[in-house]
Formats: structure tokens, C-alpha cells, sequence
């Protein structure tokens, strides 16, 4: 009696452990579990000021995945690698822009999809691109007089 309720309550104990462990991976996005729903493009801009890694990627204001990694390239290319849901066919005369959350507030990349009927498959390059507009200096040009 004694060693089958020890029994119950280390498997009990096991899958406590086990439960909370996959909630720990799938609240954290660990890639092991969510690379399936995703695929990845690279969209290239002149500019991507204030786009962080993380940032979220939306069509028409719903977050359809994130910016997984910045990096410059050897043409002096600012490449962002896009995950995006499976869900989602990116035709391939869509447009990438960088917008702000508000006036000052977070980056984020905007997709305004088109309407061809071919599709960006995993790997492809995004090259029709807005870059970001630079706040900061719109305002001191207007300040100084540079603004024509």
C-alpha cells in the first residue's frame, strides 16, 4: 500500500514536471517546436533605423511573425530575416516598410502584400522596400532651415 501510493505520486511528480516544461518551451517560442509554423525571407532596406531583433512583422495590423535577425550586408544593405507564418503566402510583388508604433514608439515591418499569383518560398529576397524616415532629422532640417 505504502510503496503504491509513493509510486502515484512520483509519476504524478514526473508529469508535473514534464507539463511545466513544455509550457516553459512553448511560452518562450523556442524554435525546436515553432520552426515548423514558420518560414523565413529576407527583406534588404537602404535604412532600418530603430528595427530591433524581435520586432514584430504585421499585415494590415495583425503580427504575422518577427524579425529574427538584422545584420548588413557586403553591398551596405541593411537584411532583415522575416519569419513568417505558413499561414500566410507572401506574393512576390508585396512591399516591406518600416513603420512606427506611434510617434515615437517601437519599429516594425510592415508587409502590404500584392497580388501576384507567385509566392516567396523559404530563403527568397524581398527587395521592394520603404525604408524607415528618420525623425530626427526631418526635425532638425525644418529647425536649421535646410527643409526646402
Amino acid at each position: 500500500m505504502k510503496n503504491s501510493i509513493e509510486l502515484f505520486v512520483g509519476l504524478f511528480m514526473i508529469a508535473g514536471f514534464l507539463a511545466f516544461g513544455y509550457l516553459a518551451l512553448q511560452l518562450g517560442e523556442v524554435s525546436f517546436f515553432s520552426s515548423s509554423k514558420n518560414y523565413t525571407i529576407t527583406a534588404q532596406f537602404d535604412n532600418i533605423a530603430g528595427v530591433k531583433k524581435g520586432a514584430s512583422v504585421q499585415v494590415a495590423g495583425v503580427v504575422v511573425g518577427q524579425a529574427a535577425k538584422i545584420w548588413l550586408d557586403d553591398d551596405g544593405y541593411a537584411n532583415v530575416l522575416l519569419e513568417i507564418d505558413k499561414k500566410l503566402q507572401v506574393s512576390v510583388d508585396s512591399m516591406a516598410s518600416v513603420k512606427s508604433q506611434g510617434l515615437i514608439g517601437d519599429k516594425f515591418i510592415m508587409i502590404s502584400l500584392g497580388g501576384e499569383d507567385e509566392f516567396f518560398k523559404e530563403g527568397d529576397i524581398l527587395v521592394d522596400t520603404e525604408s524607415a524616415v528618420d525623425i530626427e532629422s526631418l526635425i532638425s532640417k525644418f529647425a536649421f532651415g535646410s527643409v526646402k
